[in-house]
């Protein structure tokens, strides 16, 4: 659409909110007005009534700070009034400073840079998925007319993904490049934006596409360069992106920052700066007047004949009022639970309830990090292999593909080690701020996991998970009892975390117990009278306190052992008793002391204004190799610094 009316009226809404807000970054936007307008009203296949329509294409700007553009293409669209632009970045306002799914027309929070090609990738595999394409060489787009005369389209949504050429820097990026292309996802179109200039300085390539051309083709994708100006380029470039079956394709575009006034064309000092009125002034004058009021229709996706799971994209995620979020009501079948009588990993517990809960969910899909033989995930890989994603070694990537899957209907469970989780952390957080349910397996937490070393060594991971809005955290003790949390994790909203342990451990629970989210488990003494102390753990360190329990029952000491089971939410209830029924309090927890378990009860200790003493054993030396014995003594987290802590 070589139309300068439209591209005349999106950056005069550009610089014009960005003024009003008294922030943003029109210069970032202004390089793309072209690339973005004309996709939106001549190539996008978008029902604007129906935001959550399956034929629809998918838009994401990785470049979140581009939101001026963004928002400018919807008004452009009729989607967005004057007024309501005016609004941008005010408190309450839906128009937020990087997009978020409160505006309606958004798939996942973007701004952190280098994760939106992640997330095209997950939804352009879910479009696959629901359209029935498992390899590249099918016709991802044929119309036929039928006797009647109504065209029939048997096509896949594309989804276009806007990358700004600071965030190639970012290591996530090169991930997502490498597994589009092994997944041969030719309907993913990534946008790269090339206007040279970073926030404080040049980018490290600037304008060098020749050398960025060779770098996409060497990762496997279809590459078009072109002057992102030049409109007549940019259709020829889409045009042929849209038949291009070998896989991915990338559109690089030489652009200028600041594009249409000339004095904020490729200048330094501009990123992150909104006009002043008299620059505005100045700038608008240069720009030309147009007509406001007209709107750019964005066309509607035909009628398809292919659709084979139509599972909506997600709403908004309701909230219970408080931050949390409430159960969804639509889980309710579940498989009988296996019953296990010798001691079970409750990795491997893990393993086994993912099969058997996939036949009663079938949204249910499994991401994994090249582990699938230690995290137990391969059983599912091989019952179900059209909803296993295997993501290899890139942690940052699996975590992006799972939020794109959720935003297209699908509930993923992403397993890792533990420890791993933390190079992906970043990807997790954007992911509780897109409200996105994504469910997290980390195995092999600890310094139990024993030889391999503190590199392997999940123990910061409750930290995390905790820090997050919304997130449950889970650490069952036995196979019997992770085997029931996991359907429990499912019925939640949010990010939810379950935290699995190497070595097999003891059958403790009854197969039909039941571990509601928020409760605990209290394991009473035989001995009778005041409570001496109270352990408090979860996971591998239970069995340690257990054994504390039944060696000093021998000395008629009154010991109470509860098991936090689920860290976040906390079972105050029970910790608030234990408190004023104990002489002590002891946490011991596989984990350092920073933001786990003991934090956790000390936090419910002091909301309730509770002076009981709390002794908290953490990992608290830096691990090394060795068996899981000797570094749970090494660390005093063993039944003998137990006792120690409680005389």
């Amino acid at each position: 659409m070589n139309n300068p009316d439209l591209f005349k009226r999106i950056r005069r809404d550009i610089l014009t909110m960005s003024t009003e807000a008294g922030s943003g970054h029109p210069t970032s936007s202004l390089s793309s007005t072209e690339l973005m307008g004309t996709l939106f009203f001549s190539y996008l296949h978008y029902d604007v009534t129906d935001p959550t329509r399956p034929q629809n294409d998918r838009v994401i700007f990785s470049k979140g700070h581009a939101s001026p553009l963004y928002y400018a293409l919807w008004a452009a669209a009729g989607e967005l009034s004057a007024e309501e632009l005016k609004t941008y970045r005010q408190f309450d306002s839906l128009l937020e400073g990087h997009p978020t799914r409160r505006f309606k027309f958004t798939d996942a929070a973007t701004g952190s840079l280098g994760q939106g090609l992640a997330i095209g990738m997950g939804e352009a595999l879910a479009l696959r998925k629901k359209f029935g394409y498992v390899t590249s060489d099918q016709n991802i787009e044929e119309t036929r007319v039928e006797a009647d005369g109504t065209k029939e389209t048997n096509r896949i949504p594309r989804v276009y993904v806007l990358m700004g050429d600071g965030e190639l820097a970012e290591g996530s990026v090169w991930e997502a490049l490498h597994l589009a292309s092994y997944w041969k996802l030719n309907n993913l179109i990534a946008i790269c934006d090339i206007n040279r200039l970073g926030q404080s300085q040049e980018t490290s390539m600037a304008h060098n596409v020749e050398l960025l051309r060779k770098r996409f083709e060497s990762f496997g994708w279809g590459v078009i360069l072109i002057d992102g100006h030049n409109v007549h380029e940019i259709e020829a470039a889409y045009q042929k992106a849209l038949i291009y079956k070998a896989g991915p394709t990338a559109i690089i575009a030489k652009t200028t920052k600041g594009k249409g006034v000339s004095f904020l064309e490729d200048k330094d000092g501009w990123h992150g700066k909104a006009l002043s009125k008299e620059d505005l002034e100045k700038a608008l004058k240069e720009i030309g007047e147009v007509d406001m009021v007209r709107t750019f229709p964005i066309m509607k996706p035909e009628p398809v004949s292919n659709v084979i799971l139509n599972s909506p994209a997600h709403p908004n995620p309701p909230t219970d009022g408080e931050g949390g979020f409430q159960d969804p009501a639509n889980i309710t079948d579940s498989p009988e639970r296996k019953v296990y009588t010798e001691p079970t990993a409750t990795r491997k517990s893990f393993g086994d309830a993912l099969v058997e809960y996939a036949e009663h969910h079938p949204s249910m899909v499994v991401v994994d990090g090249d582990v699938m033989n230690s995290t137990y995930t391969e059983a599912f890989a091989k019952a179900y292999p059209d909803r296993f994603y295997e993501c290899f070694i890139a942690e940052q990537t699996m975590v992006g593909v799972a939020t794109g899957l959720w935003v297209q209907g699908f509930v993923p469970w992403v397993s890792t080690f533990s420890a791993f989780l933390s190079r992906a952390y970043d990807h997790i957080r954007m992911a509780a701020m897109t409200g996105a349910t994504i469910h997290f397996n980390g195995s092999h937490a600890g310094v139990s996991i024993g030889a391999d070393g503190g590199s392997q060594m999940g123990l910061e991971d409750i930290s995390m998970f905790r820090a997050l809005f919304g997130s449950t955290v889970v650490y069952p003790a036995d196979a019997h009892a992770s085997h029931a949390l996991m359907l429990e994790l499912m019925k939640r909203e949010g990010i939810t975390y379950l935290r699995t342990t190497r070595d097999a451990t003891p059958i403790l629970y009854d197969s039909e117990e039941s571990f509601p989210i928020g409760g605990s488990k209290t394991h009473e003494s035989t001995v009778k009278g005041e409570v001496t102390a109270t352990i408090i753990s979860a996971g591998i360190t239970l069995f340690e306190a257990l054994k504390v329990q039944n060696e000093l029952k021998e000395k008629v000491v009154n010991v109470r052992v509860i098991d936090c089971y689920s860290i976040k939410p906390l079972d105050e209830e029970a910790i608030v008793k234990a408190a004023k029924e104990s002489s002590k309090l002891i946490v011991v927890e596989d984990h350092y002391p920073e933001g786990g378990l003991g934090e956790a009860v000390s936090s419910v200790l002091a909301k309730n204004s509770l002076s009981v003493p709390c002794i908290h054993l953490a990992v608290r030396q830096k691990p090394r190799s060795g068996s899981k014995d000797e570094l749970l003594a090494y660390e005093e987290l063993d039944a003998k610094a137990i006792e120690s802590a409680i005389r």
